[in-house]
This record gives structure tokens, sequence and C-alpha cells, in this order.
């Protein structure tokens, strides 16, 4: 009965003595990311084991669970759905430097905030940052996370956001802006972060201004100084963004009214420094003004990127940054269309895709229709467009009061 523990013992003996020295100790060698390193050798005693890169995944994208009112027609694979509704008149949008989506609601006068913690592809609800603010109409970040809001007449930096993301200091910055007329600013800051640009309208739909910072381009410092023109002869250039990668400045101009349905286009133009864009001698470049133009109207006048047919009221515009949208769709400028008012047939209401290449834009093409319905009725007038953090698109609707998100699901 004694002979079993013996043998154990000796067994033991045996296997310790057949194992290398190297192996009598435990080592922890950290190891390299397998998904970071493709065929990556790890050497165990005589045996070589070849790790290779994980699998790609794609990106799981979230769908929408609230249609649209009525069908919106989109390119094959693409998707929309309501992010959120029951806004007053929601204008222009940012995403703040945490991936939140802010919007200028206009009608309320304040400005709010929505988050989807949930991830179901919708905002949970509305968060009010700040109110009291005359009729709000466009809002940008200052890279020390401030964010600037722009009234008609002047414009707030706001900060110091309390726990629930409500401000609790607001500043005038600028003051004393042109009113009436076309009313609303956009603002922008330059990549750098050292330049706020405010885009101001005309007072009229074609006169010869006396406020000279009527129908312009404004470029200003963060602390409101230094106010100057920057750009001129642009009738309502609501919309504005830099090309990414570049100090390429671009804006959307709305062109004058009782010319007929046809004339003038609307138009996209890369903005240059001291650049004047015609308004109201000229149009696009090409298009002698019949009231107040003459036969030199057009000379030396910048000539737009981007035509596209008149009335149709193109406000923000957005390049595409995500990685969601196909290969076709990767830095394509996308344009909001607010449609028409005094058109006799009813054009825009729509989103509009022009391709990049090289810096050079295609001919701007249908993107995202069916706001304008075939009965010529009108139930959403797109606003402005910023890429979501997981590569969607947000668009907002100041007639239906709704926030949109564009994704892609796939053919």
């Amino acid at each position: 009965m004694k002979i079993r523990p013996i043998l154990a013992v000796m067994i033991i003996f045996l296997l310790a003595a057949c194992t290398p020295a190297a192996a009598a100790q435990t080592t922890t060698t950290p190891q390299p990311s397998i998904a970071s390193t493709a065929a990556a050798s790890i050497t165990t005693g005589t045996t070589v084991l070849t790790a290779t890169t994980a699998p790609t995944v794609a990106p799981v994208v979230v769908q929408s669970t609230t249609a649209p009112k009525f069908p919106i027609n989109l390119p094959s694979g693409f998707a929309i759905g309501v992010y959120a509704s029951g806004l007053n008149t929601p204008r222009m949008l940012a995403i703040s430097p945490d991936g939140l989506l802010y919007i200028a609601e206009r009608g309320a006068g304040r400005v709010v905030r929505l988050r989807d913690a949930n991830l179901d592809g919708e905002a949970d609800g509305i968060e009010v940052v700040a109110k009291g603010i005359n009729q709000p109409n466009s809002l940008a970040f200052a890279p020390d996370g401030s964010l600037y809001v722009s009234e008609t007449t002047r414009v707030w930096r706001l900060s110091q956001p309390d726990a629930q993301g409500v401000y609790q200091k607001r500043e005038e910055i600028i003051k004393g802006l042109p009113s009436g007329g076309h009313a609303t600013r956009t603002l922008l800051f330059s990549p750098d972060g050292k330049a706020l640009f405010v885009s101001i309208g005309s007072s009229c739909n074609i006169c010869k201004e006396t406020d000279s910072r009527r129908a312009t381009i404004m470029k200003f410092n963060p602390d409101g100084s230094g106010g100057q023109v920057y750009a001129s002869g642009l009738r309502n250039a609501v919309g504005i963004t830099f090309r990414p990668g570049t100090q390429e400045l671009w804006a959307t101009d709305n062109g004058r009214d009782n010319l007929g349905d046809t004339l003038p286009p609307e138009t996209v133009y890369k903005i240059s420094e001291g650049g004047n864009y015609g308004w109201p001698y000229c149009h696009a470049g090409r298009i002698i003004d019949p009231d107040f133009g003459s036969a030199q109207s057009c000379q030396g006048i910048q000539v737009p990127l981007i035509e596209m047919a008149a009335h149709m009221a193109p406000l923000g515009l957005a390049f595409y940054t995500g990685s969601q949208f196909p290969s076709e769709y990767q830095n394509s400028l996308f344009i909001a269309l607010h449609g028409s008012w005094n058109s006799s047939v009813p054009v825009g209401y729509k989103i509009m895709r022009a391709a990049i290449s090289a810096g050079q834009a295609g001919a701007a093409e249908d993107f995202a229709t069916g706001w304008l319905r075939a009965d010529g009725s009108v139930w959403g007038r797109p606003v402005d467009i910023v890429n979501a953090p997981d590569g969607s698109l947000f668009v907002s609707d100041d007639l239906g009061g709704n926030i949109y998100r564009i994704y892609y699901v796939g053919k």
C-alpha cells in the first residue's frame, strides 16, 4: 500500500529533471496587440505561433425607429429618421467638443442640446442650455469650449456651464450689427480659432447699400474687436464653412428675386479675402443686373464654383468628413435648400450633393427630396447640415420643427 506514494514522488522528480531550466520560472511578457499587429510571431519554447490581424468588423449603424411624416427619397442604401421633433424653428446646428448636437431654436429664443445616451438613433430629450435670446440663428464653438450665439444685431459668448450644461455666464461680444432686411447672422470660427466670421445679408432684394457691412462676410477677433469686411457683394450668404484640411472658406449665396423663375442662379462660392462677388450689379459672375448693372459690371467679379436653379434658397452647407457613407460620397459637399417663396412653380425644399475632387466641385445633384410633395404642398424646409460623430448627417427643418438623421445601411 506504500508503493503508490513513492512512485508518485519519483515521477514528479523525473518530470522536473527533464524540463529546461528556463521553464522553471514563470515570466509574463507583454504581447503585441493582435488587432494592430499583422502576422506577429510569438515564440514559446520550440513552437512558433503566428497571430494574424483580427477580421475588420464594419461599424454597426444605429437605425432610427421614427420615420418622417412623409417619405424622403434618398440614394439606394441610405435611410432617414427623426432624431428630434417638437422644436420651434430650429435653425443652425453645431457639434460640441464632446460630440453633442446643439441647436439655435430661433422661435423659442433659446439654445438646446440633444443627446442619444441609449444609442437608439433618437435624442433622449431636449435640454435647454440657454434661453432669453432674441431669435438666435447660429452657433459656433470657440477653441476654449465657449459657445458663440448670434442674434440679428449682436453676438453673445456663453461660458461656465453648470453640471446640467446650462451656461451661467453671458457676454455681449459684438453689438450694433445692422438690423432689418435679411436678418439672420451666421457664425464660423477659422480653423485655428483666431478669427470669427459673421455673414450679414443685404437690407433689400436689390439696392445700393448705405451701410458697407451689408451683403458681406465680416471678420472679427474672438473678443469682438477688429471687425472688418472680409468679402463683399454677397446678397445673403447664410451658409459658411471651411473645407476640411484647408484655409478655404466656402459660402452659399441667395440670388435676387423678381427676374423670373430662372434667373439668377443660386450659387456656392470659394471666398477670398477682399473678394467682390457682384451684388447688386452682377450675378453669378456673368449676369448683368438689369436695374443696377452696366456693361462693365461683371468684369473682375468672382465666379461661383456651383450654380443651382434660381430661388431654391441654399442655406447651410457641410463637407462630409465621416467614414460611414460609401467612398463616392467621401468629402462631398452637402447643401440644404430652404425652398422658394416667389417662384411660380415651387422649387428647392431638399438637400443636394456636389462631389469634390482636388478642391473643385462637380455639379450639384439631388440627394434628399420629398419635403416638397407632388401636389405642390410643403411640409419641411431644410436649413442646416452637420456631421454627426458616428458618420451620419444631422439636418434641421425649421418648418416642421424637426431634426433628421441621415445614415447609410448598405444596399
